[in-house]
Parts: structure tokens; sequence; C-alpha cells
């Protein structure tokens, strides 16, 4: 019979794990339902998101080696987590080793688009990956996500100022409609094409 895991709850906004050397209690965890935030934030409070994580996916793998966490881990929506055992089996292993690969892939892109788009290049990528996480919703014959400009400014690597400006002009140019905490994606082919276009840096 298969026993039952432990599974726990967070709010949006909520912190799940902090930056440091895992105790003894810290465990890694399955995403069950909602969306969780890895993020660093450096000391003039700004934060740059290093991956989002959904519904299968794993983090705070670091609780199962010893190693140092150098980010936060935040539920962005409710979510529900499975903690993994400290002695996971050998399908759970190779379950979170084919997660985590997968992971690194994504973050080499994420770092390549840091180095080499524009900010306007780098925010059209971020506005496609949160179309696919649980703050997007379809309203109008179109998807809608509702994200901050804080959160879209982690998500690029900027300041929620600049971001601002960025949204404006995608609205502008017809790609997006904005609005009070909700983005509405008017033109998604245009937006897949900028996404994949390069800049000349930031």
């Amino acid at each position: 019979m298969t026993q039952a895991r432990e599974t726990v709850s967070f709010k949006p906004g909520e912190v799940i794990l902090y930056p440091g050397v895992p105790g003894p209690r810290d465990r890694a965890f399955r995403v069950l339902e909602g969306l969780v935030r890895l993020e660093a934030v450096d000391e003039e409070g700004n934060a740059l998101t290093l991956r989002l994580v959904r519904p299968g996916g794993y983090f705070g793998e670091e609780a199962l080696f010893g190693h140092e966490r150098g980010y936060f881990a935040e539920a962005v929506t409710g979510v529900l987590l499975e903690a993994l055992p400290k002695e996971p089996t050998p399908e759970e292993v190779e379950a979170l080793a084919q997660h985590l690969s997968q992971a690194l892939s994504e973050s080499y892109r994420r770092i390549e688009r840091l180095a080499t788009q524009r900010l306007k290049n780098r925010m059209a990528a971020a506005l496609l990956e949160l179309s696919e996480t649980p703050l997007a919703k379809e309203e109008e014959g179109a998807i809608v996500l509702h994200a901050t400009h804080d959160e879209l400014a982690a998500a690029v690597g900027s300041v929620r100022e600049t971001v601002t400006k960025v949204i404006g002009e995608l609205s502008r140019e017809g790609y997006i409609r904005s609005g009070y905490g909700k983005i509405l994606l008017k033109d998604v082919r245009g937006l897949k094409e900028l996404a994949q276009s390069r800049g000349d840096g930031r």
C-alpha cells in the first residue's frame, strides 16, 4: 500500500524557503497546485526571478544534498505542495533529475536573454512564459495575465519604473492591453516574433 505523503499549503505572497544552509526540517517539494517563484534579492531589495515552478515541478532540492540555498521560494498564487522524504525513492530521484535538467536548460535561455536582448524583447518573452502559468486566464477571448509591474520587473531583471515604460510601449504598438494588475495579450504571434529577435543587450 502506498503511504500518504505530507502536503503543505501556502497563501499568495508567503515565503516557503529562505536563503541559507538547509536546516534539519527543510524539505524538497513537488508542486501539486499553483505557482512558485524562485528569486534572488540584492542588498537594495531588487528582485530577479530565477525560475517559475509550475504544477509537477520540484524545488528545494538543496535539502536533499545539504547545499546552501541562494534564493527565496515564494508562493505566487495559493499553492499546494508535496514534501519529498529525506530519502526519495529511485523513481522520485529520476523525476527530480529530469525536472532539474529541464530547469537548467530554461535557466541557460534566461541568461542568454539577459545578456543579448533589449528589455522590450525580454518583456515579450516573459509575458509568453507567464501566459503558461496559473497567473493566466482566458478572458474576452484572449489570454489575460494577472501580474504586477513589480513581478514583471523581477522576471526581466529590471526595475518597475522602466518596466512601466516598456509596457506602455508594447500597448501603443498593439501587442498588449494593460490595465490595473492585468495585461491582455492582443498579438501573441507578434510577441513570439519579438521574443525571438535579438537586441543590443540592455
